[in-house]
């Protein structure tokens, strides 16, 4: 039976059979299709000769009958600022209801009440569901470092006759049955270039050709066990490769040519909405007491505009230390800044405050519209047609060299200084004695320290210093070069720099020396490389420790902060090996 016969087979089960006309008007088939449909369905015994559900019928109804669902509820939601996301996602209230529990409310209405809901982010926040609705919570550990499908995977043997659902999913009629007679995925009649699949004539879900755009993806997917028990052995053998960890669980609906194994149920677009961002939010419910935003009102204040003045809101790039989202206003484009979770502790806003007052004349920033000195709220102008440093294209990278070091030589002060040693016990005493991941931490913070006096004793200028300067932070337009994000900035050697941006860049050897020999372009001194190799221990210890506090916060960084701890052990090693090399054993 193909999707028009279900689908004819379908509404007869809802609402009995009366015309064809009817059932075109439910099903927006055309009528020969819906009179097609219902030939075969005589004819292969489902319907009788009153077109009438026949006991083969209701013997493949119950066979199909929905018997379980899972709602994936553990990512951090974070295309929801400027949001203040104080609780998970799927705890988002329209209309003063939450969206989860509208959909467990939806699925008990068809009589399903065994529901599984996958969690991770501010779990205990949905704790109270057990008790409301009866539900189960299975945690996922992995919800900072892996994509949903490793959610799904915790659940996987579950999967069988069942409702997948994301939990930030609000329909006004429930989009969920008593019956289901194939297995589908949700996506909407409108076009988005962010999709990966379009609808085919036969009703199939096939991946978009590059450059096209696809139907929206919406997520509810409904699997019987033959298509379940497919998507099943894949969810499991991706869930066992690495590459597979930023992955969405839709990536094991597809088979080999690029089809996904289930057909498509079609909503319009103003029947299911997937609140993803602010703006869909303010759309659905414009009273929702989440758009009470305390960066939407600064900006508001600041602009003196009214909130519904700021629009075309979309979320940057996550950082790793805040979170950016652009916006239009008064026909111009801005970037707000909002400090993320534990940066209070981290930064020194003052401090940051008194840089960008030095930098005002330079024109060597972004423009600052507005920056709070307590609170670390930041406006600035967006830049067009600007790009991030790709640092390993070397053109890039003697652009950006040639820059920091123009930049170093204007010799702008502060009256602060970034203390690279200071910040190391900063940053562990922030972990409240809890002790590090790392076995060997005493003894690698132990031999890093040790570099102190050998950085003491080499050659050191003492200028404005960038301390963030990764290849993130620099922006390219055309040829021209901007720096951006100065909230770690203060007096230190610059050659601090360099290292920054070679460990950010998780460079190998080879490419440290390509970098250093960018900013030197006359060459670099045996006795300043081996500083800038101190310096790659030092700071990457710095790192590793901020990354240690921020998993304390409940935020991973995954490879990041493990190959940080490398490179503290691993060019501790090397500034070894050159002393000795170039005979400079203190």
């Amino acid at each position: 039976m193909n999707i028009y016969k279900f689908d004819v087979m379908n509404t007869v089960i809802k609402e009995g059979y009366t015309n064809q006309r009817s059932i075109a008007e439910v099903t927006n088939y055309s009528l020969g299709k819906v009179n097609s449909a219902v030939r075969t369905l005589v004819d292969e015994q489902y319907l009788d000769d009153q077109l009438t559900l026949t006991e083969k019928a209701l013997k493949e109804i119950h066979r199909k009958k929905p018997k379980n669902a899972i709602i994936l509820a553990a990512g951090f939601g974070m295309r929801m600022v400027p949001i203040n996301m104080e609780f998970p996602k799927g705890l988002l209230k329209i209309h003063e209801e939450p969206l989860i529990e509208r959909i467990i409310y939806q699925l008990h209405k068809v009589g399903i009440y065994n529901v599984d809901i996958v969690v991770g982010f501010m779990k205990e926040k949905y704790e109270y569901l057990i008790d409301k609705y009866g539900v189960n919570l299975v945690y996922n550990p992995d919800y900072a470092l892996k994509n949903n499908i490793h959610s799904l995977n915790l659940v996987v043997d579950k999967i069988s006759n069942t409702y997948i659902i994301p939990c930030d999913i609000w329909a006004e009629r429930n989009p969920f049955s008593n019956h289901e007679l194939y297995s589908w995925y949700s996506v909407s009649d409108i076009v988005d270039d962010e999709s990966t699949v379009r609808i085919n004539r036969k009703m199939e879900l096939v991946s978009v050709e590059e450059g096209k755009a696809g139907n929206t993806m919406i997520g509810i997917s409904y699997l019987l066990e033959e298509e379940a028990s497919i998507v099943r052995d894949k969810i499991k053998k991706f869930c066992s490769m690495k590459k597979y960890d930023k992955s969405f669980w839709e990536e094991a609906l597809f088979d080999k040519v690029d089809k996904m194994v289930v057909y498509a149920r079609v909503y319009k677009a103003d029947q299911v909405f997937e609140i993803n961002t602010y703006e869909q939010l303010r759309e659905l419910d414009e009273n929702s007491e989440h758009l009470n935003s305390d960066s939407i009102s600064l900006i508001a204040m600041e602009m003196k505009v009214t909130s519904v003045d700021i629009q075309d809101i979309s979320v940057l790039k996550k950082g790793m230390t805040n979170c950016s989202f652009r916006f239009s206003c008064k026909d111009k484009k801005y970037i707000m800044r909002v400090p993320g979770k534990g940066t209070d502790k981290l930064i020194n806003r003052r401090n940051e405050y008194e840089v960008y007052r030095v930098l005002k004349e330079e024109g060597i920033s972004d423009k600052v519209i507005y920056i709070s000195p307590d609170t670390g709220y930041k406006i600035t102008e967006f830049l067009d047609n600007a790009r991030v440093c790709d640092p390993f294209n070397i053109n890039d990278v003697k652009l950006c060299m040639k820059f920091l070091r123009k930049f170093h030589e204007s010799k702008l002060n502060v009256e602060h200084t970034f203390d690279i040693f200071k910040q190391i016990e900063f940053y562990e005493s922030l972990w409240d004695g809890k002790p590090s991941i790392f076995v060997d931490y005493s003894e690698t913070k132990k031999k890093v320290k040790s570099l102190k006096p050998i950085i003491e004793s080499l050659p050191r200028d003492w200028t404005l210093t960038h301390i963030d300067a990764v290849p993130d932070n620099f922006l390219v337009i055309d040829d021209e070069v901007c720096l951006i994000d100065w909230e770690y900035a203060g007096m230190q050697d610059p050659h601090v720099d360099i290292a920054m941006f070679a460990i950010y860049s998780m460079y190998d050897r080879e490419y440290v020396e390509l970098l250093i020999d960018s900013y030197f372009i006359e060459g670099c001194p045996e006795d300043i490389r081996i500083k800038i190799y101190c310096y790659i221990a030092v700071c990457s210890l710095l790192w590793n420790n901020w990354c240690e506090y921020k998993r304390f916060c409940g935020v991973e960084f995954g490879e990041y902060s493990l190959k940080q701890y490398r490179y503290a052990k691993e060019y501790y090693n090397i500034v070894q090996e050159e002393l000795v090399r170039n005979k400079m054993m203190p």
